[in-house]
């Protein structure tokens, strides 16, 4: 082993990939959560939902709880909030009102529209200190992790779940 391989083995709260992709996560967020929330009054939580939805109308609120990686409550405060807005409808399934299928409104999709070239504008800028070889090698390598943690997930027993919900 390289004493330069911290990845494999780290020394340091610093030296681990986890807390080094939270710092990044947490720093460049804070700029997507003022954006949302100084200029155009929705949360990051409602963000994520309606970025999802723009991807996915008519997702039911589980894979959007489970995209958005919020419990199933938050999840239902967040459409609360966001029909409340009228940025979401929600519609129940009529053979069975226990499904509920959500949609962007008109004024969600415009909102959607506002928002994601300035969020990728944010990405754009904290990646172009990299080059397209760079970029694209870090893009294959986050597949793979992903992959790999997805793997470790479905590996391990399952826990029973808890009650914040994470976050």
């Amino acid at each position: 082993m390289s004493p330069s391989d911290r990845m494999s083995e780290p020394q340091h709260q610093a030296d681990l990939l986890l807390y080094r992709l939270y710092r990044i996560h947490t720093t460049a967020g804070r700029m997507v959560v003022h954006l949302c929330e100084s200029e155009f009054g929705i949360t990051r939580r409602e963000w994520r939902i309606l970025s999802f939805l723009a991807e996915r109308e008519g997702a039911l609120s589980s894979q959007l709880a489970e995209h958005a990686m919020l419990d199933r409550a938050r999840t239902s405060r967040t459409l609360t909030s966001l029909a409340t807005k009228k940025l979401v409808v929600r519609q129940p399934r009529p053979s069975d009102r226990r499904e509920v299928h959500v949609y962007s409104s008109e004024a969600g999709r415009r909102l959607y529209e506002q928002i994601f070239p300035r969020v990728a504008a944010i990405n754009r800028e904290l990646t172009s200190g990299l080059s397209l070889s760079q970029r694209r090698q870090l893009d294959a390598m986050l597949d793979t992790l992903q992959s790999k943690v997805a793997g470790m997930v479905d590996a391990r027993p399952q826990s029973p779940p808890t009650q914040d919900g994470g976050e």
